[in-house]
């Protein structure tokens, strides 16, 4: 009985291997972006972190409005024991010490992290180096914080707040 030439039925081995080239790729390309979305991720959680950062010094600020009125939250911040005792401090030192552990906070929870509070009529300039503070009377008060973020490409990240307790 002779038999009668069909047509070839089914994958060739080209086309398998295609076909896994293809899915390959498409993995490799999801696996990208998994890791671009990871590493905005962790610069979000940061910005964030300078926001509640802002935030709680602008808070002390607002809670010792005699300090604040007298211009005490503007320069580097000095521990003071007397603020752990129970006799207290005075406004003045009690925002020395705001300062002091709101810096030591910043480097605590942000890589790298620096602060100054200055009042600053053009808050969005300087370098943790030079905050380039202009200090113009009636200016609000502004809170620069810079950390370093080395997974967005730049190293140095800014946020600034401008506040008027």
């Amino acid at each position: 009985m002779k038999r009668t030439p069909t047509s070839q039925a089914g994958f060739s081995l080209i086309e398998a291997l295609i076909a896994i080239l293809v899915v390959a790729i498409s993995v490799l390309a999801m696996g990208g972006l998994q890791l671009s979305s990871l590493r905005s991720t962790g610069s979000s959680m940061l910005r964030t972190i300078a926001t509640q950062q802002a935030y709680d010094i602008a808070d002390r600020a607002r809670a010792n409005m005699p300090a604040y009125r007298s211009g005490a939250y503007v320069g580097a911040g000095v521990s003071h024991a007397a603020c752990f005792s129970l006799a207290g401090c005075t406004p003045q030192e009690q925002a020395e010490m705001d300062l002091y552990l709101w810096n030591q906070a910043n480097a605590s929870v942000l890589p790298g992290g620096q602060g100054v509070v200055c009042v600053d009529s053009t808050p969005n300039d300087g370098t943790p180096g030079t905050p380039d503070c202009d200090g113009v009377a009636g200016a609000n008060l502004a809170i620069k914080i810079w950390w370093d973020d080395d997974r967005s490409g730049s190293s140095n990240q800014r946020f600034v707040q401008s506040v008027r307790p």
